[in-house]
């Protein structure tokens, strides 16, 4: 199981939305061109994450994207969501037949309640992490590269 580019491109351009926003609205070829994501494709995506009530659109000149609501209500499970990525560990995406459409239907495999369990585990994950904690960690990030060490420097007598 894999978290597809869909899931996390959109994780990453909420991200940088959400970085920026307090600056006006954002604009998806800003977004294109400081994390290299396809124009068209992020297009599709704020779509979506605009269906689903999570960014608003602002029309006009110094138009784009802002959120729909704070950040801290905003978790990467809703984003993930939002842009129709299956978080699905089992083998036949949680329909009860895992062993194809040739066997009776609801037949499951023998590990079926484990990827069942496992799926339930990955929402409540990323329902538990806000967009809010991520901006948080990548402000951290930056203030750490920041931050310059000054160590003492230790003189050096010489005999005279």
């Amino acid at each position: 199981m894999r978290l597809t580019t869909k899931g996390r491109f959109a994780v990453t351009a909420m991200i940088d939305l959400a970085l920026r926003q307090d600056k006006g609205p954002v604009t998806l070829a800003g977004i294109s061109q400081r994390q290299d994501i396809s124009l068209s494709y992020l297009e599709q995506l704020f779509g979506k994450l605009r269906r689903h009530e999570i960014v608003e659109s602002v029309r006009g000149p110094g138009g784009g994207y802002h959120l729909a609501r704070k950040a801290q209500n905003v978790t990467v499970a809703d984003i993930i969501i939002a842009v129709d990525e299956p978080l699905d560990a089992t083998q036949c995406g949680s329909k009860g037949n895992c062993h194809g459409s040739d066997h009776d239907n609801g037949i499951h495999c023998m590990t079926h309640d484990l990827w069942s369990t496992l799926n339930a585990k990955m929402v409540d994950y990323l329902d538990s992490v806000s967009l809010q904690d991520l901006v948080n960690q990548q402000k951290q990030k930056t203030l750490d590269k920041n931050v310059v060490v000054m160590r003492p420097v230790h003189a050096v007598h010489t005999a005279t």
